[in-house]
């Protein structure tokens, strides 16, 4: 039988040196092979081999994503076509998605291999962006750019023609992305159980001014008026394209394209609701982590990693 294969996903400019040494400690002692993607080869180990991103989830039984959300989110992009455990790692400050604090690694290790988990699956966007095809689990964003005017663009559902946005940005997210910039922009908080697509516009100026909120069925088209400063387009928060003048983005939705591993289930999600309700308070991040339950203090200030 051949061993099992993990790869690796690292935050792409945070030393995760101290939380990849425990891994590959944990690897070598069970048996385990560890692949990562070839432009990573110089941050790990030389018994961690090196892949072409495009085969590393082909050959993978999982993957363990080792950052923040944003980390999490491009693991869970790789996986679209090829959907695979992704485990999450924190090596970030506010994590929504992830459940492993790096203490807890060896046990989350143990019973990932042992196939001791639940599967959370995760809804993205498919998104046709003047021709290219991009997807995203968080959300997509046209942004305009500072002094060159607003983000104007038409939202047709099904072909319908519905009214426009003249403001900051237009957000289109999952219910997982609801939490993420639609919140911030004064959108509603959607249940990762339930399957929706919210739209909400930034600081509107004219046009649909309150969220919408869409079954997954149905389609959406935002089109650049010839009046629309330029915008910039953004895919779980990454640029991806720059000061486009015209076009159109076309999205719908698919379900369960990404696959999250939930070692207790209960507990995350009470940690996520402590987040959400801190989110809100005007305090700075040590004076927040002072309001924390002594439990979930202590993780947060421990140093020392296992080995």
């Amino acid at each position: 039988m051949d061993r099992t294969l993990l790869g690796l996903v690292l935050h792409p400019t945070r030393d995760a040196t101290d939380i990849v040494a425990i891994i590959v400690d944990w690897a070598a002692r069970h048996g385990k092979g560890l692949v990562v993607r070839c432009e990573d080869r110089h941050r790990v180990p030389a018994s961690v081999e090196a892949v072409p991103e495009d085969e590393l989830v082909e050959r993978v039984s999982a993957l363990i994503s080792i950052g923040g959300d944003g980390t999490m989110l491009g693991a869970l992009r790789s996986t679209v076509g090829n959907p695979k455990p992704v485990l999450g790692v924190h090596l970030g400050r506010l994590g929504f998605l992830i459940e492993v604090e790096p203490p807890e690694l060896p046990e989350a290790l143990d019973r990932l291999t042992n196939k001791d988990f639940t599967v959370e699956a995760h809804s993205c966007l498919v998104c046709d962006v003047c021709g290219d095809d991009v997807v995203a689990f968080n959300d997509i964003a046209l942004v305009r750019q500072p002094g060159r005017g607003f983000a104007v663009a038409t939202l047709a559902v099904d072909g319908q023609r519905y009214g426009y946005y003249r403001c900051d940005a237009v957000v289109v997210s999952t219910p997982t992305g609801s939490t993420a910039y639609s919140y911030a922009a004064g959108g509603p908080l959607v249940s990762p159980a339930s399957q929706a697509v919210v739209i909400t516009p930034s600081a509107p100026m004219a046009g649909i001014s309150r969220s919408v909120v869409l079954s997954p069925e149905e389609t959406i088209r935002l089109e650049l008026t010839p009046d629309s400063g330029p915008v910039a387009v953004e895919v779980d928060g990454l640029v991806f394209r720059e000061a486009s003048t015209e076009g159109a983005v076309d999205i719908s939705f698919r379900r369960e394209a990404g696959l999250v591993v939930r070692l207790d289930p209960r507990r995350y999600q009470e940690r996520n609701q402590l987040k959400l309700s801190l989110m809100d308070l005007p305090l700075l991040p040590d004076q927040l982590r002072e309001l924390l339950p002594d439990g979930l203090r202590e993780q947060f200030n421990r140093r020392e990693l296992p080995r």
